[in-house]
């Protein structure tokens, strides 16, 4: 099941690409139920904010009528940046689901560990799904822009 949920967010990631935005895709399960997906749009809303992560936290937040996240788990095309890491501790997602490594802003492991720091108050399971697709779909957008 956590296979198929990683080809959700990875569909969601495509949906970005379509629309020339580097392509994550991010999507939020409870009861094993997905309960809300996006994609990034960032260039298309002119909004530094517009991550796939965070976009999705609104959504599941409406969904839910709670801030609170607690028992949702989220999976993501791509490790969270600083601001989508902070904003899934924020939450109080129960567990998150990692395509492929940023070795460049990545908050999950890669260049800094926000949700496993044992300084803040609140602490995320990280389960790292290396999917060969996630890699290659970014790999293959930044290599096309250059």
């Amino acid at each position: 099941m956590k296979k198929d949920f990683m080809y959700e967010a990875l569909n969601e990631a495509k949906r970005s690409l379509l629309l020339n935005e580097v392509p994550v895709g991010a999507i939020i399960v409870k009861d094993n139920k997905i309960i809300a997906r996006a994609h990034n749009l960032r260039e298309t809303l002119q909004d530094a904010t517009a991550h796939a992560e965070v976009l999705a936290i609104k959504r599941a937040c409406e969904v839910l009528g709670n801030w609170r996240l607690t028992g949702c788990d989220m999976y993501v095309t791509l490790e969270p940046c600083p601001m989508c890491a902070g904003t899934i501790l924020q939450s109080r997602i129960s567990k998150l689901y990692i395509g492929a490594f940023d070795p460049s802003v990545g908050a999950c492991g890669s260049v800094i560990n926000i949700l496993q720091n044992d300084a803040l108050n609140h602490w995320i399971e990280i389960n790292w799904l290396y999917n060969e697709e996630c890699g290659n779909l970014l790999t293959d957008f930044f290599k096309a822009k250059r």
